[in-house]
């Protein structure tokens, strides 16, 4: 038997799209990093889609979501440091330039955005309007979808990632591509989608 499903945020206005965004905007296929053991999560994928306001993202986890580590609900807030436990990630590059802005989702509704000017350069606080988490979940699966409001400048290269750190402290990295060595999100190989105008 299934288990019941969890309501890690709640806001009446996105509940639903947790449930049927994702089916709207194909998903894409994650790969994790091949340095990463395997773990309780076996399946990844993402998608992001431009909106007048920002953007609407979705990142779907499967397998044994009971022994992955989910970030309690907490007050929507800005918050540092979420990239340590499980969350999700986008950057963003406008295209002409080395400008990039990353943002950090986490289940729990907390959020963070930084701007960067190149590799790890100067990196600041970036300005957000509004970021709205919605995240359901049970024994076999995992859905946060995020609706961004933010200035994200068209055409871009975009990056979808995803940090799940099991109950025995084990992290794994997923995205779309990675450089040899390390896991880098930050490195440019990540932005493997490429978003026009009108897109």
């Amino acid at each position: 038997m299934r288990a019941a499903l969890a309501v890690s945020c709640v806001h009446p206005k996105w509940l639903a799209a947790a449930f049927y965004l994702r089916n709207s905007v194909r998903m894409q296929n994650l790969i994790l990093h091949p340095e990463c053991a395997a773990g309780p999560i076996t399946s990844v994928s993402a998608s992001v889609q431009p909106t007048k306001q920002g953007c609407r993202a979705q990142f779907r986890l499967e397998g044994d979501v009971s022994a992955i580590k989910i970030p309690a609900p907490a007050d929507v807030s800005r918050q540092d440091n979420l990239w340590k436990t499980t969350c999700f990630e986008i950057f963003w590059q406008p295209e002409g330039g080395n400008y990039y802005r990353e943002f950090n989702l986490s289940p729990s509704s907390q959020w963070a955005c930084y701007d960067f000017d190149g590799f790890r350069l100067n990196s600041r606080d970036a300005p957000v309007e509004v970021i709205a988490i919605a995240c359901v979940h049970n024994e076999g699966g995992l859905d946060l979808s995020a609706d961004i409001a933010s200035e994200l400048p068209l055409p871009s290269t975009v990056a979808l990632n995803a940090i799940v750190e099991d109950k025995d402290g084990n992290i794994q990295f997923w995205a779309l591509a990675f450089d040899p060595g390390k896991p880098e999100f930050h490195s440019t190989t990540c932005r493997a989608i490429a978003l026009e105008n009108g897109r």
